[in-house]
């Protein structure tokens, strides 16, 4: 499914947190690494000196130097798995795309700022741009998650469905890294009624205990059937989940109790407008969740 991961790295320990994970990825998919430093001309030529300015050719050249010199130490962590290393110049989310968008089978391994103590992820301008403008699958840990445990693998993926088409795009994908990693899968849906739902006039009141039974059941049923079919696909082990309550909280919550989970989801994309449209449900996953997140652009 892959022919390569893109890992864009630009010497910070924030972004070095992807690591461990791309060469797990690349192992189990049997897969390419391409490590990519970014030079920011742009940037560079804001921060410099008006007396600096003549020398900018050797500042750019010094600096591609100890990129490269960087990423080859790197790529030796990965011996002996195929690993490219590329310098280029640009601004790195649109370097990032734009090297991507030629290659939609390229998966995005990137880590991202995370604020201890605080229950949201702080993207960053350059990981915000790639999650909205990215064509391809995208994988997003984050950096302080995966500092507290630096050989965490992928143990499990959970995976939210709706009954939505949409959602539903994200189980070839699921297939495949479970084969690859032989890792378990979790199918979950999460289901919850309006406030309308909770009452009645005097002649008629709603049996809620009924109704939260009849939910269960239809998404139980229907989570049973996409079991059985990623079984029939290879996947050694699959349970299923129903949890009443907002989608994106019980997501998370259940995450969090899963052994080393990834969230997978599928979302929404519009077909010539070059950003993502996320939905509510997988923007508050992205932002809100401690768990990595692969996330697939919808057809």
């Amino acid at each position: 499914m892959y022919t390569r991961i893109l890992v864009p790295l630009d010497g910070s320990a924030t972004a070095e947190a992807v690591l461990p994970y791309a060469e797990a990825f690349a192992a189990g998919f049997k897969t390419s690494v391409e490590l990519m430093s970014v030079i920011d001309i742009a940037a560079m030529t804001t921060h410099l000196a008006a007396d600096k300015v003549p020398h900018l050719d050797t500042f750019i050249a010094t600096e591609e130097k100890n990129s490269a010199r960087y990423l080859e130490n790197v790529a030796k962590n990965f011996s002996p798995l195929p690993t490219e290393c590329r310098i280029v110049r640009g601004k790195p989310a649109e370097t990032i795309l734009e090297t991507t968008s030629k290659d939609r089978d390229t998966l995005i391994a990137m880590a991202t700022h995370g604020r201890s103590g605080v229950k949201r992820w702080l993207l960053g301008s350059v990981a915000e741009k790639v999650l909205r403008g990215a064509t391809n699958p995208l994988f997003l840990v984050r950096a302080a998650a995966a500092k507290a445990s630096p050989r965490r693998i992928i143990n499990s993926i959970v995976v939210p469905l709706d009954g939505s088409s949409l959602a539903e795009q994200i189980l070839p994908t699921v297939s495949y890294w479970a084969k690859g990693l032989d890792i378990e899968v979790t199918l979950i849906r999460a289901f919850e009624f309006p406030a309308s739902a909770y009452y009645g006039s005097e002649d008629y009141l709603p049996d809620y205990d009924a109704f939260r039974e009849e939910a269960r059941k239809e998404a139980a049923g229907y989570l049973k059937e996409k079991e059985e079919s990623l079984v029939r696909e290879g996947v050694r082990t699959v349970s299923i989940l129903t949890i009443e309550g907002p989608a994106a909280d019980e997501i998370i919550s259940h995450a969090q109790t899963a052994p080393r989970a990834l969230i997978a989801m599928s979302t929404h994309g519009r077909s010539g407008v070059p950003r993502w449209i996320l939905g509510s449900v997988t923007e508050k996953v992205v932002r809100h969740g401690d768990d990595p997140v692969l996330v697939v652009r919808g057809k």
